[in-house]
């Protein structure tokens, strides 16, 4: 297929069992709405679909913890993960969920027709149990070692470590999520897709057909699936929340959730065209059609695969053209955890940048985990803000749109004799739709991104080096052409940044008056008009497109991501256990007493012992202490302190300690003496 008629584009279906963080915008949901908007803008038709993910045992088990209903949950979720990606820009022609009666009916009716044509395999097989929950485990309901990596907290379905997918019986050690027991096997029902069938074709269609456009991150993870032999995988599971099995012997089952979720995109499919009143059938079964998913690189296997194979297996289905799965996004060199609070959530990142969606949109594209996990760092967020989308591009449409205003108040000046300059300057804006469209084209969004933004670059050197405001005093004529060369610019960055910076090329055009031109420029017209914007044109007044982040902004972000830190510790730490039980008469013999530290000094050659001189109201006697890393000698000095007097010495490179000084730790790890809070309590008392 060289020109699709048309393109169905997809979004990973966001789990609904919490809110939307950074790495699902920069993995999945910015690169589509970047291909989305740069395909309308270049006049395809295109349906653009997405919807929340609202089955699976991770719903179930929030729900138990919370003491809610699964329903409680999704619809929760699913109105905050909404409003987060209209917020945010990501326009989906529809937004549904696998809630929904029409997702419930298509997922049915294709689970039917699978089932008529004999696609399934029906096998009873002993599946983990948990008697005191009386229910079978299904996927998360399971944690266990992982068979591949040794994970010992490997779910059900798929170790988080390592990526791989598995069944919950591969499992080494399992035990019950629900109550912590070992479980037991017993058998049950259940219906498989026999992905084997399938392989030769997989093969083919992949290995071979997909060799040279596939990104090698979703290549290889298909050739390793492949290569290791594919197996019958369940389309059913025993649990009460999802779409029941339409079959008999069903009773009890439900779909499993990686067989009805990517159905939703059909379905949601339906729901736009029913609303719209079209057809949407060419969007899914017509070979003009180009279909792409976009998603993660924890969904490869299911899309590249699994959902290929049903597709297949029904008859009438197209498959897709491309799977640009991505790789993870860290957070300050950890990985993003729901679970750990370590995370970026977008309904508290526009509490905390109100209106600069474009921002995090900008520099999540500027630094995609395209090819490999990538890191996000506040410090790099707060450098591209500041060095490239204010230093660049604000700067130069700030300078174009003040001059205009202030020379001409406002209105594109007529050119007059094009110098050598500007006709390349011109010739270059042209050349600049093709050249972002090329990598747009090949989901090269990083590469994109910097192209859109060194437009923006040339406008900057473009007028650094004609200095109209040097100009206007000596050639008023010559001024008029630099500053229509330079609204040029502006107007072309104005439609060729709207996939990148939206909510930015709204208002840049707003400043520009692209409303009163005769119509909106499209992507081709910047490579085919002669004239964006027009001489006798007027503008509106200049309007700061981006503003400075400061250093404290910044380390407020930190400070965050650092309590967030400091709760998973102390939520994790173990307490150590008791030891051993002693009798009164072992007490007795501990004589402990209140001192004060008079002398300190670092052991020479040693990172954590101090030399302590302690007066101990008794005598003054010398203590070495390991406490160097967590106080300099300086502090110790005048400390009140409890030591234990009647320890038998002991010599410590070559320095005789006489006695201990009693500590514990902080939550955050830190040694923290354990003295007697009262000022007025003299050296030398015992405790008691």
């Amino acid at each position: 297929m060289n020109t699709p008629k048309r393109y169905t584009i997809t979004t990973a279906l966001p789990y609904t069992n919490g809110p939307i963080h950074i790495g699902h915008l920069a993995g999945v949901y910015v690169p589509a709405d970047i291909y989305v908007r740069y395909l309308r803008l270049t006049g395809n038709d295109v349906v653009f679909i997405g919807g929340s993910d609202e089955h699976g045992v991770p719903i179930t088990i929030k729900a138990k913890n919370e003491g809610v209903t699964p329903q409680d949950i999704v619809d929760k979720y699913h109105a905050i993960i909404k409003k987060s990606f209209v917020d945010f820009g990501i326009t989906y022609d529809n937004y549904s969920r696998t809630s929904a009666p029409i997702h419930h009916e298509t997922a049915s009716e294709f689970f039917k027709t699978l089932d008529a044509k004999g696609e399934f395999i029906e096998e009873t097989s002993e599946q983990l149990y948990d008697a005191q929950a009386n229910q079978f485990l299904a996927d998360r309901f399971v944690i266990g070692t992982c068979p591949k990596c040794g994970n010992e907290e490997s779910y059900g379905d798929q170790c988080e470590n390592c990526g791989t997918s598995h069944n919950a019986t591969d499992l080494i050690n399992p035990k019950s999520a629900i109550t912590g027991n070992v479980p037991t096997l017993k058998q049950t029902k259940h219906w498989y897709l026999p992905l084997d069938k399938h392989e030769a074709f997989l093969r083919e269609w992949i290995l071979e057909g997909h060799k040279k456009d596939w990104k090698p991150n979703v290549y290889g993870q298909c050739k390793s699936w492949i290569d290791d032999g594919l197996r019958p995988r369940a389309v059913t599971r025993d649990l009460d929340w999802g779409i029941p099995v339409p079959a008999e012997g069903g009773e009890g089952k439900v779909l499993y959730v990686w067989f009805d979720a990517p159905i939703g995109y059909i379905s949601s499919t339906k729901e736009w065209a029913a609303r719209e009143g079209k057809d949407w059938e060419p969007y899914w079964k017509d070979k003009d059609t180009k279909l792409v998913h976009f998603i993660g690189k924890d969904n490869i296997v299911f899309h590249c695969i699994i959902f290929p194979a049903m597709l297949k297996a029904e008859g009438s289905y197209i498959l897709p053209d491309n799977v640009p799965a991505n790789e993870f996004l860290n957070l300050e060199g950890n990985k993003l955890s729901t679970s750990k609070n370590w995370a970026v959530w977008l309904p508290e990142y526009l509490e905390d940048f109100p209106g600069q969606q474009d921002v995090l949109r900008y520099v999540l594209t500027a630094n995609a985990p395209e090819t490999k996990d990538n890191d996000f760092t506040w410090k790099d967020f707060q450098a591209r803000n500041n060095n490239e989308l204010v230093a660049i591009f604000g700067n130069f449409i700030n300078r174009v749109v003040v001059l205009t205003n202030k020379y001409y108040e406002g209105i594109v000046p007529s050119p007059s004799e094009l110098e050598q300059v500007d006709e390349e300057t011109l010739a270059t804006i042209k050349a600049y739709p093709d050249v972002i469209a090329s990598s747009i084209e090949r989901y090269r969004f990083r590469e994109a991104s910097q192209e859109m933004m060194n437009l923006a670059r040339l406008g900057n050197k473009y007028l650094a080096d004609a200095e109209p405001w040097k100009v206007i005093k000596v050639d008023a004529e010559r001024t008029k052409t630099i500053m229509y060369v330079a609204l040029q610019i502006a107007s072309a960055l104005a439609t060729l940044s709207e996939p990148f910076l939206p909510f930015t090329s709204t208002k840049l055009k707003n400043i520009l008056n692209h409303s009163n031109l005769d119509r909106e420029t499209t992507w081709k017209e910047v490579a085919t008009k002669s004239v964006l914007l027009p001489a006798g044109h007027k503008i509106g007044e200049a309007e700061l497109l981006f503003s400075k982040v400061e250093d404290e902004t910044i380390q407020k972000q930190l400070d965050k991501l650092e309590a967030s830190k400091k709760a998973n510790e102390a939520a994790n730490k173990v307490v150590e256990p008791q030891k051993d039980t002693i009798n009164f008469d072992d007490f007795t013999k501990l004589d402990m007493r209140v001192g004060t530290i008079i002398e300190a000094e670092k052991m020479p050659k040693a990172k954590k012992l101090l030399v302590l001189k302690v007066d101990t109201g008794i005598d003054v006697r010398t203590i070495v202490s390991g406490i160097a890393e967590s106080f300099t000698p300086e502090e110790v000095v005048g400390k009140r302190v409890t030591v234990l007097v009647n320890l038998a010495p002991r010599a410590l490179r070559g320095v005789e300690s006489e006695g201990m000084i009693l500590m514990t730790e902080s939550e955050d790890g830190k040694l923290v003496f354990v003295n007697p809070d009262t000022d007025n309590v003299a050296n030398g008392l015992a405790i008691s």
